[in-house]
């Protein structure tokens, strides 16, 4: 299979996947994630019309947002965890990040926002399944969703910084029907952000993979970050 088969089969089950369940393809975003991947498959992906490329490492993304630079209209995501080390070129070379986890990494992208004199689009990560070993806050239970929520109330306040959603990352299991609940749970979680924080646009949901993108289009996503299935392994 070539990347533009597989680009185009991936579109299509995107398309499916929301008109299933009543919604409009067009509403859904995909992120094609490079991470380890050479500049000639982004080259490639890029010539095939998609703008929109997701990164977890910022030493590696830096390369190729600058080798990038000529082809216009590209949109860089940063859907790794971030660094505070880090955070000064998240800032700078992304257009988009995925992972806030903490109110310290928020303050930290704040403070180069407003240097760079830019507003940052930004979405919270949220640990919903209770795996300690990923990242995001960590809102499986009520205790977590307080925490998540106090932290939240600072976070708005932050006037660099652009909130546009909510990302999570589902446990990787055999039958992606098990992740259903996970992406359910954080919709939810975005509709009581709705309610708490009315000011706030809240309208990304970034969820689902290679693995599980449909199930997490039926359940509402407006982004998904889709590699594998794209590009083939690292």
């Amino acid at each position: 299979m070539t990347i533009e088969s597989n680009l185009h089969s991936v579109l299509k089950r995107i398309a499916v996947a929301a008109e299933s369940v009543g919604r409009d393809p067009a509403d859904v975003r995909l992120i094609v994630v490079t991470k380890g991947h050479t500049i000639e498959k982004v080259r490639a992906v890029a010539t095939l019309g998609v703008c929109e490329f997701g990164e977890n490492y910022v030493q590696e993304a830096v390369k190729k947002i600058q080798v990038m630079d000529y082809h216009p209209g590209l949109n860089w995501h940063m859907i790794g965890h971030v660094q505070g080390r880090k955070a000064k070129d998240v800032c700078n070379f992304f257009n988009f990040v995925h992972t806030i986890d903490s109110l310290k990494i928020a303050k930290r992208l704040e403070q180069y926002a407003c240097e760079y004199g830019k507003k940052l689009p930004v979405m919270l990560e949220c640990n919903v399944s209770g795996e300690m070993s990923k990242y995001g806050f960590q809102v499986w239970n009520e205790e977590g969703l307080e925490i998540f929520l106090t932290a939240v109330s600072e976070m708005v306040e932050l006037p660099n910084l652009h909130y546009i959603g909510l990302m999570t990352m589902a446990p990787f299991v055999k039958d992606a029907e098990q992740v259903r609940p996970i992406f359910r749970s954080l919709s939810n979680i975005r509709a009581m952000l709705r309610d708490r924080f009315p000011n706030i646009e809240w309208s990304e949901l970034s969820m689902g993979m290679s693995s599980d993108f449909e199930i997490a289009v039926q359940e509402g996503a407006t982004m998904v970050r889709v590699g594998q299935a794209i590009l083939g392994a690292r």
